[in-house]
């Protein structure tokens, strides 16, 4: 999507979401949480979010954020020890074809410009995505 300009508004804005997701990355437990928040908030319908902690436990910390974007899904889990796994998974018709590990950077990155381009294909999504940068 082009600005009167010319310029490419959705390289911005995969700039400007990329960098929201890091904002709070520097704590794990903080960044799930904020970004489960910020996903399930912006995304409801694409989101799954898994929280741990028992029946009687005072707190529910997220375990693991869930996106299904199309015929992908980005996962973020809390491993023991407080390290963050991050994967991408293609599957087509419940068919899963391929599963692959990736950095929290790749994963933020590959998951905002998947963001950025389902964004300019509809305006509900392009709603969403700005929901999710405010």
């Amino acid at each position: 999507m082009a600005n009167d300009d010319g310029s490419d508004q959705s390289g911005m804005e995969f700039e400007l979401l990329a960098a929201s997701l890091r904002a709070d990355a520097s704590d794990a437990v903080a960044f799930l949480e904020a970004l489960a928040t910020k996903l399930s908030g912006a995304l409801p319908q694409r989101t799954q979010v898994e929280r741990g902690g028992g029946l009687f436990s005072h707190s529910h910390p997220v375990k693991r954020i869930a996106v299904r974007l199309g015929e992908w899904e980005y996962a973020l889990a809390a491993e023991m020890g407080g390290a963050l796994s991050a994967s991408r998974t293609h599957a087509v018709r419940g068919i899963t074809l391929k599963s692959e590990p990736l950095g929290l950077d790749q994963w933020i990155n590959e998951l905002s410009a998947d963001l950025a381009e389902l964004a300019n294909s509809s305006l509900q999504d392009q709603t969403a995505l700005k929901r999710l940068l405010s």
